[in-house]
């Protein structure tokens, strides 16, 4: 089973090559790592050329933005199974791949997904806060719950059948995509319990109240979209979750 990992990035020259090794480091031999950087104009294609022998395929070239990018990985894909590790995201340890893989040799599992862990850009050993999907399941993305998407992998042909990430959308895309397959179209997902990914903290969809508003507003946006019923009154009580998760990241 070939599984396909995408990266986008722009000007990611600081850390890039951390998600690059990480995957690169893996114990599961068939993996395919596809990099599609947005014209970057900071080193990043300089770091891309010197690891290209890591890579199944990048590019640099000018995009319509992040999802715009994954789009564009998407599309080169050969994979059963596609995942999306951001540029300054790397995996929890080396068998996390080799786990996912033997979580879909079972033919009724079309998704799978696991924790995040965020750690101190100026410390990674440092954590601050775990995401856990433990606890989530579908009807959580009315009170604007979805599982770390870092850690979502699905089988390649369900884009195909249902489609690619929506580019009107500037942060939550990947709110409405996991929407569309988990609650819409009701993919058979699985939770796995360890913890796959370490995200740096300060990324966009966390970087100061106006993106977390803007955040916000495109998860009612998606939800209604759909279907699903929620507010503002639903959504933001869970940022009184994330304050007890700084507390509770063992």
């Amino acid at each position: 089973m070939k599984i396909s990992i995408i990266t986008v990035c722009y000007n990611s020259a600081a850390h890039i090559e951390d998600a690059i090794r990480s995957v690169a480091d893996q114990d599961y031999a068939d993996i395919e790592h596809i990099v599609i950087d947005g014209n970057s104009t900071d080193g990043t294609q300089q770091v891309l050329e010197k690891h290209a022998d890591k890579l199944a395929y990048w590019i640099s070239e000018p995009d319509g933005g992040i999802y715009d990018a994954m789009n564009k990985g998407i599309e080169k894909c050969t994979g059963d199974v596609v995942g999306i590790l951001n540029s300054d995201d790397f995996y929890f340890d080396n068998q996390v791949i080799s786990k996912i893989a033997k979580a879909f040799q079972h033919q009724e599992t079309d998704a799978v997904f696991g924790d995040l862990i965020f750690v101190d850009p100026k410390n990674l050993e440092r954590t601050i806060r775990t995401y856990s999907s433990k606890s989530w399941h579908p009807e959580k993305f009315a009170k604007g719950y979805m599982p770390a998407h870092p850690t979502f992998f699905v089988r390649r042909k369900f884009y195909g059948k249902y489609g690619l990430f929506e580019t009107d959308y500037a942060i939550a895309a990947d709110y409405e995509m996991l929407i569309r397959l988990l609650y819409v179209h009701k993919l058979a997902y699985k939770y796995l319990p360890m913890k796959m990914v370490k995200m740096r903290t300060g990324g966009v969809s966390s970087n100061g109240i106006k993106s977390n508003i803007t955040l916000n507003n495109e998860i009612i946006k998606a939800c209604r979209s759909h279907g699903i019923k929620t507010s503002a009154l639903k959504i933001y009580p869970k940022y009184f979750k994330k304050v007890f998760e700084l507390f509770n990241h063992k």
